[in-house]
């Protein structure tokens, strides 16, 4: 629509005549975008964008759609035809005008739900697990038919499900998804990092945009599955998103950047595809054989004519076969011919970087990389997320309030429920990974900021926008995830841990509220809420609360099996001394050291039991008795 009707001056000079246009960016105003769609649904039966909204001065919308062509064609109204239409009618019959606007209204409010009766248990897990696995490709991995997205929450409920159930069926799920998509053409095999969703069932041909946040949640879900598996493949999968994150979206502050377009001079994947010939010019003969071989890329390609490397279909024990290598040989050719490959690919024309920076998205990767960090003992890693949080508290905090977004110099909007939640998980990714306790003061000090400004006390639950927020003609309250965990789920896990680790059950209290609060939704789709699953598990399944009293003396090393295992049910806070404590978790403020030596509390939903110097055996049995 952008150069179709929008640059276009017939467009141009009918919208300027009988309209005022306001383009809205999604990503800055995801409040405005969550509304309207909402709207959009309602008056179309469907959704998604470009999202078309016709409306009253009073921001009450009275015609909604999607794509609109310039003429009409393909079964759909021509924007021209809809724009002298509509303007048409609300001159001449305002009585139809007000009857359309005062329905939307109604049926916003209608969304309003109230508090149920009922209460959301263990059980709505397994039914999330049961949809899931109806909807799962065993095939290519993945969940529901093409185009595909990574859902990487639906992963993550995954991983916790197994680890509290034992189902098999649960990690094959995630590792199929896992491993195919880095297989596919998702997956950049020469510059690294995931593309948006793929057009197709194999996760071969991509919507070639690559997105701040999959990169980020993602990194999460392959660092978790080489906790549980110990699997190689998923270290360097992860290992090799952060090179990419490191190399194309961190700016010199060390910050992230939003996105990467698809298009390179005016044509989708162009930056990303190869032709058969090309790869020869640059890699010759010998090198150029294994690599196509390899790689799928044959002189017919496999998207417009051209290649788009991928493993879907390789062998890569035959080939080295073939060729008489090695596994660890042919490896080794294929990482040289790479590196040539994204040399040469550099010289292109780079696509368009969306360089906005987006509290809510960089938080998720700041978690991303402190658990990376963690389970691969990374101080790179670290250095990042320390890096970037600390821009966030320089440039995104506006006299204690959370802004959304910053660029050029300048900072905007007021922030919303996700920058809040994500920022939260942040903190407590930082907390897990370095034990410093100055994370944790500032995360539950969020917590008490997100619940003043967001937190519904009549029905539970978050709204979307903050008290101080543009008032608009909704304020949404979603637990539906998107693209993104949705705000409410990641604040519902931001309120487990904080709450088991500070030992503040008004915490764990919201998050009970909330399975009351969004019972019919969650009752009626399951899996359209896998985050939030994931504070299900962790209330109604039993969880462990384990306080440290190191001293001054004890190595890192001995804590490094905890940070290898895949532990969600095991809240950790480690200190030289008690009164660290003070401020953030009082309870373990009055817990001391037997005999001066290191000492370590264990409870179990709060009932505690006797401490122990025996640091290597209690640690152990933390990690082997699930």
């Amino acid at each position: 629509m952008a150069h179709e009707s929008f640059e276009d001056a017939e467009v141009a000079r009918l919208l300027n005549e009988h309209y005022i246009s306001i383009k809205v960016d999604r990503e800055e105003r995801p409040d405005i975008d969550s509304i309207y769609m909402k709207v959009c649904q309602m008056m179309a039966g469907h959704g998604g964008w470009p999202l078309t909204i016709f409306m009253t001065p009073d921001k009450i919308p009275f015609y909604a759609g999607t794509y609109f062509p310039k003429e009409s064609k393909y079964g759909r109204p021509g924007l021209i035809e809809a724009i002298e239409q509509l303007h048409k009618k609300y001159s001449t019959d305002p009585e139809h005008i007000a009857e359309v606007t005062e329905s939307v209204k109604q049926a916003l409010e209608g969304t309003t739900r109230e508090k149920s009766k009922e209460r959301l248990t263990i059980e709505t897990t397994d039914k999330a697990f049961q949809q899931l696995g109806r909807g799962f490709d065993f095939s290519y991995g993945g969940f529901w038919e093409a185009p595909k997205f990574p859902q990487p929450q639906n992963l993550m409920f995954l991983l916790r499900y197994y680890h509290f159930t034992g189902k098999i069926a649960a990690l094959k799920m995630v590792e199929s998804t896992l491993q195919h998509m880095a297989a596919g053409g998702i997956w950049d095999h020469v510059g690294y990092g995931f593309a948006r969703y793929s057009t197709d069932e194999k996760w071969l041909v991509p919507h070639f945009e690559k997105m701040l946040y999959d990169n980020a949640l993602l990194l999460s879900v392959y660092t978790e599955c080489y906790q549980i598996t110990k699997n190689p493949f998923y270290k360097q999968i992860a290992e090799q998103i952060v090179d990419f994150i490191k190399r194309e979206m961190t700016s010199k502050e060390g910050s992230f950047y939003s996105a990467i377009d698809a298009d390179s001079e005016g044509v989708e994947g162009k930056y990303y595809v190869w032709e058969d010939e090309e790869i020869y010019d640059i890699l010759g003969e010998d090198l150029g054989e294994i690599y196509t071989i390899a790689y799928g890329i044959t002189p017919y390609g496999n998207f417009e004519g051209k290649n788009i490397p991928n493993l879907i279909k390789a062998n890569l024990e035959s080939v080295a076969e073939e060729f008489n290598l090695t596994l660890s040989e042919l490896n080794k050719q294929l990482e040289k011919a790479r590196g040539k490959l994204l040399t040469e690919r550099e010289k292109r024309i780079y696509p368009h970087v969306d360089d906005k920076i987006l509290t809510s998205w960089n938080a998720m990767m700041i978690a991303g990389l402190a658990k990376a960090s963690s389970v691969f003992q990374s101080e790179d890693y670290l250095h990042m997320a320390e890096k970037a949080i600390q821009f966030i508290e320089s440039k995104l905090v506006e006299d204690n309030r959370v802004m959304a977004r910053y660029r050029d110099g300048e900072t905007k909007y007021k922030g919303y429920l996700d920058d809040y939640a994500y920022l939260i998980l942040a903190y407590l990714e930082l907390y897990q990974t370095t034990y410093k306790v100055d994370y944790l003061i500032r995360g539950k000090s969020l917590v008490r900021d997100m619940n003043a400004l967001f937190w519904d006390d009549e029905n539970g639950g978050y709204f979307f926008s903050g008290k101080d927020n543009e008032k608009l003609i909704s304020n949404d309250k979603e637990i539906y995830d998107s693209a993104t965990p949705s705000g409410n789920s990641v604040a519902a896990i931001a309120l487990v841990q904080m709450g088991y680790l500070t030992g503040e059950t008004e915490f764990l209290d919201k998050v009970d509220d909330m399975y009351y609060t969004f019972f019919e939704d969650i009752n009626r789709q399951a899996s359209a809420g896998t985050f939030f699953m994931q504070s299900i598990l962790l209330t109604e399944n039993p969880t462990k609360e384990v306080v440290i009293l190191r001293g001054s003396n004890t190595s890192n090393e001995l804590f490094r099996s905890l940070a290898e295992a895949f532990t969600p049910d095991i809240s950790l806070l480690i200190a030289e001394d008690p009164s660290i404590f003070s401020d953030v978790a009082s309870f373990a403020s009055e817990y001391k050291m037997l005999e001066d030596k290191p000492t370590i509390y264990v409870c179990e939903n709060f009932a505690c039991q006797q401490p122990t110097t025996k640091l290597h055996e209690a640690i152990s049995k933390l990690i082997t008795n699930k």
